[in-house]
């Protein structure tokens, strides 16, 4: 199977987890009656503390799991929507265990593999979460690695996080095509040196112009 445009010249396509390949706001969905009209505005907030923990405590020097900012996120945004019921915590973690993936996902890796490329995911995700959110999606069989920044004890940006792929992959920066929905993951990607593409679903406007994309796509099938 021949290679797209866009993965000529590469050996691997490494993706963000969490918002590329999961839907991060399936959680909240998946008990969105239960939640009630707060539940879009709760599923964002949610998500912007989780990663605003993740970046405050890397500058801090002060790593801790992803799982553990995950659940005090999810405690600030109950916090800030007092009509939510507060036992529906328990529920919502264990969806943001199980989080779906996009529907394209499966045959995207699929289709990747069988041109003859390697296919991982970097994620701030620590192992376990990692593990349950690929087994329960079944993506197992379409991953060649499946890589947590634990191994550097840093998130992404940090150019140690994205580190890992060379040394767990064993290959060159330019032989790697990383894709995130993050545009902050892609600018910090492109900073390290990998080529890189930008999963815009929702039509966001650009930032970071210094750093950017090689390639906006709408949809992981544009990978292959």
């Amino acid at each position: 199977m021949d290679a797209s445009p866009l993965t000529a010249g590469k050996a691997a396509v490494v993706f963000d987890a969490y918002g590329t390949l999961f839907d991060v706001h399936a959680a909240v969905q998946r008990h969105a009656d239960a939640v009630g009209p707060d539940a879009p505005r709760l599923s964002e907030i949610w998500r912007n503390k989780q990663l605003e923990y993740s970046w405050i405590t890397s500058l801090m020097g002060r790593y801790r799991s992803f799982w553990s900012m995950t659940e005090e996120a999810l405690d600030y945004a109950l916090a800030r929507h007092p009509r939510v019921d507060r036992a529906l915590r328990d529920r919502l973690l264990d969806a943001y265990r199980d989080l779906a993936a996009y529907p394209e996902v499966p045959e995207t890796l699929r289709r990747l593999r069988a041109s003859g490329l390697r296919t991982a995911i970097l994620s701030n995700g620590n192992a376990e979460m990692l593990a349950r959110a690929v087994a329960s999606a079944g993506l197992g069989d379409h991953l060649d690695a499946v890589l947590s920044v634990d191994a550097a004890r840093v998130f992404k940006t940090a150019p140690a996080a994205y580190a890992i792929v060379l040394d767990h992959l064993e290959l060159a920066r330019a032989d790697v095509l990383f894709c995130s929905s993050n545009r902050w993951d892609v600018a910090g990607a492109a900073s390290y040196g990998f080529a890189t593409a930008w999963l815009n679903r929702t039509g966001l406007p650009d930032e970071y112009a210094e750093l950017p994309p090689d390639a906006v796509i709408g949809n992981l099938d544009a990978l292959v």
